[in-house]
């Protein structure tokens, strides 16, 4: 496609009219050369940092730490890179918000709503995320070691290549998910309630506890993982796959 052609016939009076007049010449070439380059044309838009919380808000990049927003509605909001670390979001709505990369460090979550929300790549150590519902939600790649999703709803949400070590998922929803490449070191995943196929694919099960969990319908599951986890007879295990003869853990506590 030729974007930078030789002016057609209408075009070359305009710029005979303008010859020596180089800051006229300059304004009026400004938006053609703006859409060639594939620039928009108009000011930045700035993240607003002060801008008090609201659906659709920008507070991307924002330091947004130790702050009580419990029933706040961030739906739809831009929280890139945004700092949350400690922040109360209890109740609060976050569908369909992005917050990759943001940071979430001993974040409060319990009971919110963060259906289709984004929350790739971002820091979740020790982050409550009880009784929420995060359907149909990323996590891949995010850093989650001991994150609590206790009794949440999480159908559908996406964990590849997530550091989980000692989350736990007990009582949570889980259906079709994807922990494939996940780290599940000491995860814990006993009373969940599983309605649909799980992606182990890759994943690293070491003293995973599954004990009573029906894995029946799980993917990707393989003789190793099973071997390194942590079940009981109650344990269901995929066709084709065997309880070992002592599962390297001791009692549930």
């Amino acid at each position: 496609m030729r974007l930078l052609s030789r002016p057609g016939p209408a075009f070359q009076p305009s710029v005979r009219r303008l010859r020596g007049r180089p800051a006229a010449v300059a304004a009026a070439l400004a938006p053609l050369l703006a859409f060639a380059c594939g620039m928009a044309v108009g000011p930045a838009q700035a993240a607003d940092c002060s801008g008090a919380a609201g659906a659709g808000i920008d507070w991307s990049g924002c330091d947004r730490s130790n702050l009580v927003l419990s029933g706040a509605d961030l739906s739809g909001a831009n929280l890139l890179r945004t700092d949350l670390s400690l922040t109360d979001l209890r109740n609060g709505q976050l569908s369909q918000a992005n917050l990759e990369k943001a940071s979430l460090v001993r974040a409060l979550l319990a009971g919110a709503v963060a259906d289709k929300a984004n929350f790739t790549r971002v820091e979740g150590y020790r982050t409550d995320f009880t009784g929420a519902s995060a359907q149909g939600a990323s996590f891949q790649s995010a850093e989650l070691q001991r994150a609590d999703f206790t009794d949440a709803v999480l159908s559908g949400s996406n964990f590849e290549k997530a550091e989980l070590g000692r989350a736990r998922f007990k009582g949570t929803k889980l259906a079709d998910n994807r922990f494939a490449y996940a780290n599940l070191a000491r995860a814990e995943f006993p009373g969940a309630a599983i309605s649909g196929a799980l992606d182990f694919t890759g994943a690293y099960m070491f003293l995973t506890r599954i004990e009573g969990v029906d894995l029946s319908g799980a993917k990707g599951l393989v003789q190793a993982q099973v071997d390194l986890s942590c079940g009981d007879a109650k344990t269901v295990l995929p066709g084709g796959l065997v309880a070992p003869a002592s599962w390297p853990c001791g009692p549930y506590d």
